[in-house]
């Protein structure tokens, strides 16, 4: 089988030699990200009555995002489980796997019967199969990133790894445009009884998609390096953490204020403008859609400055502007204006988010040694995924309590100051190489 070449590690990499590099890591991200997000949103419109129907609304919303944060629970598991095969065995492998194990637990979730057909089953089973979505989204995010850096790590780094980071909006745009169109083919009961369902199996064919793709890529050369060395970790776990800990923590803590509000942004807020504001969901589906096909440029253009402004003061910029969006957001939101909703969503997401979102793949990656990068890495950004599958319940919580948005709002500002003192207390690595251990020996890791 024809395999698609890789940039010559002594060589800067041009956009030619990159570009099969970028399409397989960015293509396979979106589809396990189109399955992550898909769950997210059903579980906004659909699943409190079809896996809660004796809970009052907010009773069932609040449930049907606890199921919903199972998934979150288990990405840092399948972080350090992927994380360990990915430094042992090699990126491209380990990739291959992540993608079938998340693709036939979104399938079977299509599959599932609600509460009135197995009763408490079906609530236990559906959790199950989302801790298996996030325990293989938990190993999907850094070897797809590492693709794209460590081929091409000599230069641009925020760039190219800022491209995977747009599978992201990717999914969210094909998880979102299908239950919007699925609701018209199917409208009303039609969708509650069946039409959610076909997005979910729909992901078998993106899973096809995406292991042709991945199938044709080499490993990278950084880490075929490690492996012709034979220097590949005993226990890249162990190690990350033994080296790396403070790196690990940190930036999970950097991404507070990236992964707390994004999951405000394109989850809680579909429940709030249909449940709370009475608008049509068609509408911030619409604003989401759209906010996604804009962070397909913004993201790897963040990613592109941060190269010339340096990662750290990108990011310390971007965790200021997510704090100044937070009120405003609702402001917004709350006109009940069709076209002022949208507008407050792509403030939001395509730009507030994406400012943190483009540089953060290289902010993480760069900073790990090779041999553990695929583990470290993976830990530094999926333990912050705990913060991001609470924001929906937190949100709906604190808008029980207060009835009233502001309680979020301060929630979003709280996590974009979490995200600046950890940066504060990273350092600067934009214009370090990367791939020898020197200069983590010269930073004192």
């Amino acid at each position: 089988m024809a395999t698609l070449s890789s940039a010559s590690e002594h060589d800067v990499p041009t956009m030619r030699q990159m570009l099969p590099i970028i399409s397989a890591s960015t293509i396979g991200t979106a589809i396990e990200w189109y399955d992550f997000f898909l769950y997210g949103t059903i579980s906004a419109l659909v699943f409190p009555a079809l896996f809660f129907p004796k809970s009052d609304y907010l009773a069932g919303l609040l449930l049907s995002f606890t199921t919903n944060y199972f998934g979150f629970i288990a990405r840092p598991i399948g972080g350090a489980f992927f994380g360990h095969l990915g430094d042992r065995i090699g990126r491209k492998a380990t990739l291959v796997i992540t993608l079938l194990f998340m693709g036939i637990a979104t399938a079977l979730v299509g599959l599932m019967p609600g509460y009135a057909t197995i009763g408490v089953f079906a609530p236990i089973i559906v959790t199950v199969l989302r801790f298996c979505q996030g325990f293989g989204v938990g190993g999907e995010w850094g070897g797809s990133v590492l693709l794209s850096l460590e081929h091409g790590h000599k230069r641009n780094r925020g760039f190219w790894a800022g491209w995977p980071q747009a599978g992201v909006p990717i999914g969210l745009v094909l998880s979102t445009g299908a239950v919007a169109l699925f609701e018209i083919i199917f409208p009303g009961k039609a969708f509650t009884d069946f039409g959610w369902r076909i997005p979910f199996l729909l992901s078998v064919l993106l899973i096809a998609v995406g292991l042709y793709i991945r199938l044709r890529i080499l490993e990278t050369p950084l880490f075929s390096k490690v492996l012709e060395e034979k220097k590949e970790a005993k226990a890249p776990v162990v190690d990350a953490f033994k080296f790396h800990w403070k790196e690990i923590f940190l930036t999970a803590f950097a991404r507070f204020g990236e992964q707390g509000p994004f999951y405000v942004f394109t989850v809680f807020v579909i429940a709030y403008v249909t449940k709370t504001l009475n608008v049509s969901s068609s509408v911030v589906l619409l604003g989401i859609a759209i906010a996604g096909i804009l962070e397909l440029v913004t993201i790897p253009t963040f990613g592109y400055y941060s190269d010339r402004v340096g990662r750290r003061t990108w990011y310390l910029i971007g965790a200021v502007i997510m704090a100044i969006v937070a009120f405003p957001y609702f402001w917004l939101l709350n006109t009940k204006n069709s076209v002022l909703i949208v507008l407050a969503t792509l403030i939001a997401v395509s730009f507030a988010h994406a400012w943190l979102y483009g540089p953060q793949a290289a902010l993480i990656s760069e900073r790990f040694r090779t041999k553990v990068r695929y583990s470290g890495a993976s830990l530094g950004y999926q333990l912050a995924s705990i913060a991001g599958g609470a924001s929906p319940i937190i949100a709906a919580y604190l808008l029980g309590v207060f009835s009233s948005y502001v309680g979020i709002a301060v929630y979003l500002i709280v996590t974009a100051a979490i995200s600046f003192i950890a940066v504060v207390f990273l350092k600067e690595f934009s214009n370090e190489d990367i791939s020898t251990d020197d200069v983590y020996a010269a930073a004192g890791d």
